[in-house]
Parts: structure tokens; C-alpha cells; sequence
């Protein structure tokens, strides 16, 4: 197969694209043909060796948690799904190795749902790991009908979505930060905007005089303490970021766990039209690096996604090798 790989830690000029072995398929495991990948930025983590010393990891390292694609084969084991199922999956193994900027994947069955039919490929890819992190958390912080929730960096990757999951579970009222060109896109999603940065604290007081009641947090920093701030019960404070400080506030840490219902529910969300992924950038496999950079940079809307299928010129879903 043709993939993305590296053969140590260092800058997105690691990523090149080269032929592999086709990976193993365990017995409670699937084979995906990937026909886009979501870029994210643990992506740009792991790549720098950010993640060695939390999660083994074995050269040449193929990155990627996010993919959409088609099942190609089956384990013995695998029971919830079948060849020419058509699926995502936020593909976190217990080890990095086998990602998913390839055109084939191997994906432990938890790890998928079926495809959203009113999503396309690159959108489909650019939901897992950024949808499951905003449900998560959310729910993590008991969201509900008549909250007010605070996003910060709403017009994000995670925090696009999380504006619009926030609104599928009712919540009363979102506010999002966001800088002012995405100011637009965020009252687009359902949020009231406010742009980040120093007076942030002054601007949301002014917004909500009597506070929030739930806050996501996906930076860190100055952003925990508006938000602590604002709060009435520290424990609906959920980050993503920053797991002594928030915990130090009273909030919670969440590291997004693969979970077929919770994607499931997603991809609902979708094809009811209550939740789009907003894809910034598709680029070719060959330019992960550039994509890299991209999110690096910290300024994209939405999501940027690879694709994958026209890697080697050949069919997204013909049988392996």
C-alpha cells in the first residue's frame, strides 16, 4: 500500500509518502480502504515524539486517527460489521504505528460506525476524533436544556462542532471565541461570538452577566481562568489541554475514547442536517506535510482532510493484496 510514514520524531518535512507492507488484520479487527483521512492537531503531537512516552510506538510510524473509507476484510472476531460496509472511525490503537494517512487501515471494531449518508468522504473524515471530543466532553459536563455553554475557539475543528453538538443536546445558549473574520461562521453554527484575547473575561461578563454553566476549553492557559471565572460549579469545566491545571480548578480533563455508539449518534446528528463538518482544505496524501503546517499554524476553519483514494491512482475500494 502507498502511506504516509516516519521513521523518527521531528517537523512535518518527516512525512513522504512511500510503498509499505499492507498491515495485519487482527482477529477483532477490520481492514479499511481509507478514501479520506482527518488531520488533527495530535497528529503534529505525535509526529514530534510528544506522545512517546504515553503510547508505544513502532517505526516506520504511518500517523492518522481519523478515517472514512470502505471494509475490505474481516476478522474472525468481528461481528459488527461487514465487507463493503462503508465507515468511519476514530482509529486510536493502543500503539502508533498503523494510522490511518494510508490507503489501508486496520481498525479494532470499537473504533467505528457506519458512514453518515449526507456527509461526503472528506466530510465523513473530518468527524471522528473532533466530533467525539466535543459530544465527550459536553457530555462530561452534564449539558443540558436551559444551559448556557461557553466554546472556547469556536470556529475550530473541535469547537465548530462542539457549538452545533451543544445545540443538539438543547442547550439554551453558546457563546463561542473566536477572532473576528470567523465571527460570521460562528453565529452561522448557532453561537453568539466574542472575540479571544486580552479582555476576554470583561467581554464575556458583559455577554453573561450571571455566568456560564458549562465551559469547554481546548487551549489551556488564561482560557481556564475566564473560564473557572465565570462558572457557578467548577466541575461542568471540561479542557481538553491542561490536565493538572483544570483539575486544580475543579474541572475535569478528557482524553476522547473510541466509542461506536458515541459515532453512531454522530453520524445521526448529520443526516438529520443537525450537524456539518466544515472541511477548510482537502489535500492529496502526498502533502500531509503541508497539511501539517496548516494546522500547525492554528488558524484553520474547521478541519483540513487528506485524500486518500487518488493516492495511487487505483480504485478506493479494490480488495488487498
Amino acid at each position: 500500500m502507498q502511506a504516509i510514514a516516519i521513521d523518527g520524531w521531528g517537523t512535518a518535512d518527516r512525512l513522504t509518502l512511500r510503498e509499505l507492507p499492507d498491515p495485519p488484520v487482527g482477529p477483532d479487527t477490520v481492514l479499511v480502504r481509507v478514501r479520506a483521512a482527518g488531520v488533527n492537531p495530535v497528529d503534529a503531537k505525535i509526529r514530534e515524539g510528544l506522545l512517546a512516552d504515553a503510547i508505544p510506538a513502532h517505526f516506520p510510524l504511518v500517523p492518522g486517527w481519523d478515517a472514512a473509507g470502505v471494509v475490505v476484510a474481516a476478522g474472525p472476531a468481528v461481528t459488527g460489521f461487514a465487507v463493503g460496509d462503508e465507515v468511519i472511525g476514530y482509529v486510536r490503537r493502543d500503539h502508533l504505528q498503523y494510522g490511518s494517512y494510508a490507503e489501508l487501515v486496520p481498525a479494532p471494531q470499537r473504533c467505528l460506525a457506519i458512514r453518515p449518508s449526507q456527509a461526503s468522504w472528506v466530510e465523513a473524515a473530518g468527524l471522528p476524533l473532533a466530533g467525539l471530543t466535543a459530544y465527550q466532553a459536553l457530555r462530561r459536563a452534564g449539558t443540558g436544556a436551559g444551559d448556557t455553554v461557553l466554546v472556547h475557539g469556536a470556529s475550530g475543528g473541535v469547537g465548530h462542532l462542539a457549538v452545533q453538538v451543544a445545540r443538539a443536546l438543547r442547550a439554551t445558549r453558546v457563546i463561542g471565541t473566536a477572532g473576528p473574520a470567523n465571527h460570521d461562521f460562528v453565529r452561522s453554527l448557532g453561537a453568539e461570538p466574542v472575540a479571544h484575547g486580552d479582555g476576554l473575561a470583561d467581554r464575556l461578563r458583559a455577554l453573561a452577566p450571571d455566568g456560564v454553566d458549562v465551559a469547554l476549553d481546548l487551549f489551556g492557559g488564561a482560557a481556564l481562568d475566564v473560564s473557572a471565572a465565570l462558572l457557578s460549579r467548577p466541575s461542568r469545566l471540561v479542557s481538553v489541554a491542561d490536565p493538572e491545571y483544570v483539575t486544580r480548578l475543579g474541572g475535569s480533563y478528557l482524553f476522547v475514547e473510541p466509542s461506536t455508539a458515541d459515532l453512531g449518534l454522530l453520524a445521526a446528528l448529520v443526516d438529520a442536517g443537525r450537524l456539518t463538518v466544515h472541511v477548510e482544505r482537502v489535500l492529496p496524501l502526498a502533502q500531509a506535510a503541508d497539511a501539517h503546517r496548516l494546522v500547525e499554524a492554528g488558524h484553520v476553519r474547521g478541519k483540513v482532510v487528506l485524500a486518500v483514494w487518488s493516492a495511487a491512482g487505483t480504485a478506493a475500494d479494490r480488495a488487498p493484496a
